[in-house]
């Protein structure tokens, strides 16, 4: 297996790690990337990886991290975007004016990736988003997209996570002619600090009965090791949403094109490029 520059967000722990580790020991070079700069490098030390630390709440600091990116690494096959959270009952703003749960899982890692598309294009990468299968209970409504009208910690996430897998299919359509490709995917019900850590609704999730039916980290990185290892368009369709390493069904807004690229679209204007 030829060895590849693989670049992880959200990888501090959960699922993002279980894949980094896996990673790393079939010979990839990892750049882990986490919020927490001490349980980054942490990781990061114990796999041989190089670890980044960015805040998705601050898009300033996503442009940071695009650039220290752009700086060290001379070509990058895989961006997980990986980073992900749900947030509390009330509705939150981050600093940048966006709804929280809308910028951490969608704007942000979009914004990644934007920042990251041409260094993707010389070195015919792929980008793959984690999603969930909550996307199949999301709705995106292009007049409010950050949920000032109807905010629910769910509906704000299943929404976002539903942007995701509309993000990968237009990515893919702009960009896989040219050697550029994007999925989705669902790592299941994991058992990590993600559900433990982000808010009453997350922690009352990972204190049910439903705890026991979650998978291992490890199990839930199977896809994503799947994808980044996997050679776009010859081992697996691109810009589809994968579960347990195959085609799944999402929501059937994701397969409407003339909203993703409306999305796409807008997302470019809230962006400001």
């Amino acid at each position: 297996m030829v060895s590849r520059t693989i670049v992880i967000t959200g990888a501090s722990d959960g699922i993002g790690a279980a894949a980094a580790r896996k990673l790393a020991r079939d010979g990839h070079r990892l750049v882990v990337v986490g919020r927490s700069p001490d349980k980054t490098a942490a990781v990061a030390e114990s796999l041989g990886g190089h670890a980044l630390s960015a805040d998705f709440a601050d898009l300033n600091s996503v442009r940071n991290l695009a650039s220290e990116i752009l700086q060290r690494f001379p070509r990058i096959d895989v961006l997980a975007n990986n980073a992900g959270a749900i947030f509390g009952r009330e509705r939150q703003v981050t600093r940048d004016g966006h709804e929280m749960t809308f910028q951490v899982n969608y704007l942000a890692p979009f914004l990644l990736t934007r920042l990251l598309t041409d260094r993707l294009l010389e070195s015919r990468g792929t980008v793959i988003n984690t999603s969930s299968t909550a996307n199949r209970f999301g709705r995106v409504d292009l007049d409010d997209l950050e949920h000032e009208k109807d905010y629910g910690p769910f509906r704000a996430y299943a929404a976002a996570k539903l942007e995701q897998i509309l993000f990968a299919g237009e990515f893919d359509r702009r960009h896989r002619s040219h050697g550029a490709t994007a999925t989705a995917f669902h790592p299941g019900l994991v058992g990590s600090g993600f559900l433990n850590g982000h808010g009453a609704l997350a922690r009352a999730a990972y204190r049910s009965p439903l705890r026991r039916l979650a998978a291992t980290p490890d199990t839930g990185a199977r896809t994503l090791v799947y994808l980044a290892e996997g050679i776009p368009v010859k081992d697996y369709e691109t810009g589809r949403y994968y579960r347990r390493s195959k085609v799944a069904r999402p929501n059937r807004q994701a397969y409407d094109g003339v909203l993703a690229l409306r999305l796409w679209n807008r997302t470019i204007a809230l962006l400001g490029r």
